[in-house]
Formats: C-alpha cells, sequence, structure tokens
C-alpha cells in the first residue's frame, strides 16, 4: 500500500525494540506480552524476505547472543559501546552504570571494539559509511537505488574504506588482526575491476 500510494517510496530502516527493564515503569518488569527469542528471530527473517532493501537495526537491547544470532537472519545494522543515561558517556565507562538516569536496560555493553572484532569473525564487514545521509541520497532516490541493488556499489567499497580507516586510527591489535583478514577477503571479490588495485593498497 505505501509502495503504490507514495510512488515506490518504501521503509528506509525498521527497528523492533523489545520491552525491557527501566526505572520507575513497573509494567516493563512483567509486561504482558513479551516477545520470545525465537520469536524475535522470526521476526527478524520475515521482515528480510518481505523489504529485502530495508536496513533492519538491532539496538543494544538485546543482549549480545540474540544479536549475534540475527545477523546472518537480516539484520544489517547495530550499534556498539551505547550508552543511554543522561550525561552518561561523560561520567560513565560502559552501560548500566547510572540505573536512576537511564531510559532502560542495556542488554549488549561490550566496547565497540569487541563489537567490531565479532563482526569481522563472522566474516561480515562492518561498515562506518554514512554516505548516502550526507549526499542526501534519501527518500525516493535511495529507494531506486536501494530496490535494484544498485546501492551495493556505494556500500561495499565505502564499506571497505571506513572499515580500513577504524582499523588504522581506533581499533586495538588484535581487532586490526580481525579486520585486516576480512578485509582481504572482501578486497578480493573486486579482482579484474579496474579499483582492484586502488583498494586492495
Amino acid at each position: 500500500h505505501l509502495e503504490e500510494t507514495f510512488n515506490g517510496v518504501g521503509p528506509h530502516t525498521i527497528s523492533f525494540p523489545r520491552i525491557m527493564p527501566a526505572t520507575g515503569t513497573p509494567y516493563s518488569e512483567r509486561p504482558r506480552y513479551t516477545v520470545s527469542d525465537a520469536d524475535y528471530k522470526k521476526l527478524v527473517a520475515i521482515l528480510r524476505l518481505s523489504v529485502p532493501y530495508t536496513g533492519l537495526i538491532c539496538t543494544a537491547r538485546e543482549p549480545d547472543h540474540v544479536r549475534r544470532e540475527v545477523i546472518p537472519l537480516g539484520v544489517s545494522q547495530i550499534d556498539a559501546g551505547t550508552r543511554i543515561g543522561v550525561g552518561a558517556y561523560a561520567k560513565s565507562k560502559s552501560a548500566n552504570q547510572l540505573p536512576d538516569k537511564e531510559q532502560f536496560t542495556i542488554g549488549d555493553s561490550r566496547s565497540l571494539d569487541d563489537v567490531v572484532a565479532e563482526i569481522c569473525d563472522m566474516h561480515c564487514i562492518p561498515s562506518f559509511c554514512t554516505a548516502c545521509y550526507r549526499l542526501g541520497r534519501t527518500g525516493e532516490q535511495f529507494m531506486k537505488v536501494a530496490k535494484s541493488r544498485f546501492v551495493h556499489n556505494y556500500c561495499i567499497p565505502n564499506a571497505i574504506f571506513t572499515l580500513k580507516e577504524y582499523l588504522l586510527d581506533y581499533a586495538s591489535d588484535a581487532t586490526k588482526q580481525h579486520g585486516t583478514a576480512v578485509l582481504n577477503r572482501h578486497v578480493e571479490q573486486f579482482k579484474g575491476d579496474p579499483v582492484y588495485e586502488t583498494i586492495r593498497t
């Protein structure tokens, strides 16, 4: 209906946060309707099949084992090193340290470096690219390249370059090893392409 009514425009991203315990909200401790891990994974898979061009977001509300399991099912965007309390980035070293000032409980409190290393170990490439937003490639313009899968011509090279930048400037030595290995695998898909030598170096 949305695509027919609004000239082919569909959802850019979809997020599906579950209710987590939160200060001052008794309902969150005992919600009447809960979504099991199994149903949550089914939801991700169904949405990926329904809207293959849409970014699916799994936030740090979810525990690390759930996030690990939904990435192969279709989740394409996650956060890491998240703080949600007022002033939390300045006042705490990790999530859930300011319970009286946080909106809800974080399920995955790992650092960005830890999450990047794990994604690389899954043979996926973490991307820090925000080119579409910065270039105004949104709405109908984004849908055209996303639905045709042409957007991959932007996403994959940008993912390679932004991960490389992260590895050079911020990653731990261990994560550099994980990241370099996954970069080498992804770069090889460009072999024979004119940009191969540029990307490889």
